[in-house]
């Protein structure tokens, strides 16, 4: 693939990458200058407040911090964090990465079984939780050896704990859970963080499970430098004075955590944070009007349901300067409805949790281009190849492949290392998407080599939800597709051969939603279940996809 000029400024871009790099000093310690500098603002579901300065979050990381090191906790060890978005959850984060630890962000709608996965695969020491989760843990607690220490949180912050007497003793709770306000409010404010090299272990974020079972995706320091360019790309300089950034995706995925959280508060750019049960426009809208956003990333099905809110200027005064999104394409009608109701042009980008933010539009330096991701940001060599890694020329289809070395680069997968090599075709890494290069250096995205559904901007893959559904006593086999949907792009939908003895029903669809839906998670479980006497598949046992895709568009 011959290279255009964006292309050849995009791979002449030089990486400033220290030899000594922690993001917990970076996000944080930094800034923390005694100014009573602002890192987070908090709303919490009843519309009340908490802001949480640069100062009070090194404190409390470094209290956090000096609470794990006495019990034990070392660098290496992996700390989950199974939070919404909340001052506790960046204080976490933030004490993890400052003790050398290796932080395994958790998304609360996880059921028991993708819970217990991810926390027996990391062989987590640590869990930080509040009152909303802490059930699930109960019922999984005993098939987690490696789990010795487990937190909640009780309040968005400590001043909650007011007139704690000394003879109280708040480090443990009858169950033998730590409150973590309470545990730490006795311990030094003064941590010397652990001088990690920026290319330690700092993360380990779980793939959906596209090719069978999650893998853990761990990440060096490095990854949050790695990010800066796409993050300011997509948010057309970034930062800008005035800036205040706010997002509804969950700090557990790798789009919350690092296209938003991290990035801005390595720019000192103060961030807004809010758990919705459900995702609510109008409450979305009221959100970013009221605390005066100016940036936001916005999932695809985030934007289409804003877009069911008529004219939403007129009720409300946005301030937003750059809306960016990511996950799925989103076609010309939803960015002409950004640029007319939210005044700004939506800049799309592209990546995923191995390697993210490489390819971003930017209004601010070049036009959009209908159907197509972005081009290659600044610092990544973002190019087509076969299936043997050699590149292709410009408008052949081929997989789309980042260049290695790359600091948004993964280290690997956890305890995986035959899938980590099977991640690369020489010096390039496959994506797993296939799509073209034109002369301008516009990457379009034309579809996807495994069997991954994209549903509200998660990825998702069968083979998990699969596992799931066998295990119901009604269901002998089960195969699962996406659909395709307005809303959310694609939905889950299984199709399912019933055990002898059990009858199709909607009341059983019912039931077997449910099943899936309490043990994996919310976004996960099939929206439609459709009942086969058996399941198309090739002589070795392979469930013919092409099939059920063909007999689902039928069936309707």
């Amino acid at each position: 693939m011959a290279p255009t000029d964006d292309a050849q400024t995009a791979k002449a871009f030089i990486w400033q990458i220290p030899t000594l790099y922690n993001i917990g000093v970076d996000v944080c310690d930094k800034w923390a200058d005694g100014t009573n500098r602002l890192a987070l603002v908090h709303e919490s579901g009843d519309g009340s407040h908490v802001r949480l300065t640069f100062d009070t979050l090194k404190q409390l990381s470094n209290q956090l911090a000096n609470e794990w090191r006495a019990n034990g906790v070392k660098a290496g060890d992996r700390i989950g964090i199974f939070l919404p978005q909340s001052p506790a959850t960046l204080v976490a984060h933030v004490a993890a990465y400052k003790l050398g630890a290796i932080a395994v962000p958790l998304f609360t709608l996880f059921g028991p079984e993708a819970l217990a996965y991810r926390l027996q695969n990391s062989g987590a020491a640590v869990l930080v939780t509040d009152l909303a989760s802490i059930g699930k843990i109960d019922d999984i607690r005993a098939e987690l050896p490696d789990l010795r220490l487990v937190y909640v949180v009780h309040d968005d912050l400590p001043e909650a704990h007011h007139h704690v007497s000394d003879d109280q003793d708040w480090g443990v709770a009858e169950d033998g859970l730590l409150a973590l306000w309470p545990a730490i409010v006795q311990r030094d404010a003064h941590f010397e963080p652990v001088q990690t090299r920026a290319d330690a272990p700092a993360l380990i974020i779980y793939t959906s499970g596209t090719t069978g079972k999650p893998k853990g995706a761990l990440h060096a320091h490095r990854v949050l430098l790695g990010h800066l360019p796409g993050v300011e790309t997509s948010h057309n300089g970034f930062p800008q004075d005035g800036d205040l950034i706010w997002t509804p995706a969950d700090w557990a995925w790798i789009g919350g955590l690092l296209d938003v959280l991290l990035p801005a508060l390595h720019h000192g750019v103060p961030v807004l944070s809010r758990r919705f049960e459900k995702f609510d426009p109008v409450a979305a809208f009221d959100l970013m009007a009221r605390h005066g956003v100016r940036n936001t990333f916005l999932p695809p099905t985030a934007l289409k349901m804003l877009r069911t809110v008529e004219a939403p200027r007129t009720h409300w005064p946005l301030q937003l300067r750059s809306v960016a999104s990511g996950g799925e394409s989103l076609g010309p009608e939803l960015l002409a409805w950004g640029r007319e109701h939210l005044g700004v042009d939506i800049n799309e980008f592209y990546g995923q949790t191995e390697c993210n933010m490489v390819v971003s539009s930017c209004a601010a330096e070049f036009p959009a281009l209908p159907g197509a991701i972005g081009r290659a940001v600044r610092g990544h060599d973002v190019t087509i190849v076969d299936d043997e890694g050699t590149p292709l020329p410009i408008g052949a289809v081929g997989n789309i492949a980042i260049a290695r070395p790359n600091p948004v680069m993964f280290l690997g997968y956890w305890h995986n290392p035959d899938a980590t090599m099977d991640k690369y075709r020489g010096d390039f890494l496959l994506t797993g998407d296939s799509g073209f290069v034109d002369d301008n250096g516009y990457i379009t995205f034309t579809g996807r080599s495994d069997d991954v559904i994209t549903s509200a901007g998660y990825r998702i893959g069968p083979g998990p939800i699969e596992d799931c559904l066998i295990r119901h006593p009604s269901v002998q086999f089960a195969a699962v597709i996406g659909e395709p949907d307005e809303l959310r792009t694609e939905i889950v939908k299984a199709f399912v051969v019933l055990r002898e003895g059990h009858e199709p029903s909607e009341t059983l669809a019912r039931e077997i939603q449910t099943f899936v839906k309490n043990r994996l998670a919310a976004h996960e479980y099939p929206r439609k279940v459709v009942f086969l006497p058996e399941l198309p598949m090739t002589v070795t046992g392979k469930i013919i996809r092409k099939a059920l895709r063909e007999m689902g568009a039928a069936l309707g």
